[in-house]
């Protein structure tokens, strides 16, 4: 038996819900944009593979990569003596702000879960995918993970019961997503953000993303532009990634509803209901925000779909 599993890339935050919110990534032209993972039998023990575009910026012993983790946990949690061959295809940078280790994670244990006939329902899986990513990110946040493998753009519950719920998305936006080709620590930029807010910050907080769920269940566009505004992060990062905050000004420009900081960054993404403009935006960035040969661009939707077998 062998499979092949795909993980979409993801947007943290989505700007208004720092840590509560997340969106999975399809680029209009048919890009499948994340990792993707491979099993088949092996004759003892675990090996891992990397091939991709990023493989070379993964750890060279396997026993230190994420996807290896997964297996020994899996292995362990079953008292399988087997062996298998994995294959990780590394297509997002590290340190990204798309949600790179989430989607090696996600696409690592949904095959993994597949291959062994599905030994953990979906919430047990979603937990698991969140505990394994925060060991890269440094704590559990499922606003990567759960859109990743879910689909869709989701809000995190996390209740005993439920770790997220699907929103509403509007069908007819365009999300413009360019990552420049520099890293930026996940963890260095949430040292950035102060350990107190102003109780005027944490009621703006609350009333945007309340108003944007609200919003998505009415399919109010205007409503949810007006209030897709991160005032807990990006006011912190902006400066920190460069050439963002003259690129939102330029965007805006060129007509884009709102621009944002997707995850902790570097890369960004604007917002836009025309294709002509998300068209004219994608050319601007490809232009001025990434550097040649290091970053891209991709005009996207949301992907409802989530983590899939593609063999």
């Amino acid at each position: 038996m062998s499979l092949t599993v795909y993980a979409p890339a993801s947007m943290g935050n989505v700007g208004v819900g720092f840590d509560l919110l997340g969106a999975a990534l399809a680029p209009i032209d048919g890009t499948l944009l994340g990792d993707r993972v491979s099993i088949e039998s092996n004759s003892s023990g675990i090996s891992l593979s990397l091939t991709g575009h990023w493989a070379t910026k993964l750890p060279v012993d396997p026993k230190e990569n994420i996807v290896y983790q997964c297996a020994e946990f899996f292995l362990a949690q079953l008292d399988l003596d087997v062996g298998i061959a994995m294959t990780l295809e590394k297509n997002l940078p590290v340190g990204s702000g798309l949600g790179s280790s989430a989607s090696s994670v996600v696409a690592a244990l949904y095959a993994l879960n597949e291959y062994f006939e599905r030994p953990y329902d979906q919430q047990a899986l979603l937990r698991l995918m969140g505990e394994f990513e925060g060991r890269i990110s440094g704590s559990i946040h499922y606003d990567n993970v759960a859109p990743s493998y879910l689909g869709g753009m989701q809000l995190m519950l996390d209740t005993p019961t439920s770790i997220c719920e699907g929103l509403p998305v509007f069908k007819q936006w365009y999300w413009v997503v360019a990552y420049p080709g520099i890293s930026l620590s996940t963890a260095k930029m949430r040292a950035l953000l102060p350990e107190v807010y102003d109780k005027s910050v944490a009621i703006d907080f609350g009333r945007y993303l309340s108003a944007f769920v609200h919003a998505s269940y009415k399919q109010d566009a205007p409503l949810a532009i007006a209030v897709l505004k991160d005032v807990l992060a990006e006011p912190y990062r902006a400066s920190e990634i460069p050439g963002y905050e003259l690129a939102r000004e330029s965007l805006a420009e060129l007509g884009v509803l709102t621009t944002g900081i997707s995850g902790s960054g570097p890369t960004l993404f604007s917002v836009t209901d025309d294709l002509d403009t998300a068209k004219a935006a994608k050319a601007w960035l490809d232009s001025h925000y990434i550097k040649p040969s290091m970053g891209f661009s991709h005009i996207c939707q949301i992907d409802t779909q989530g983590t899939r077998r593609v063999d």
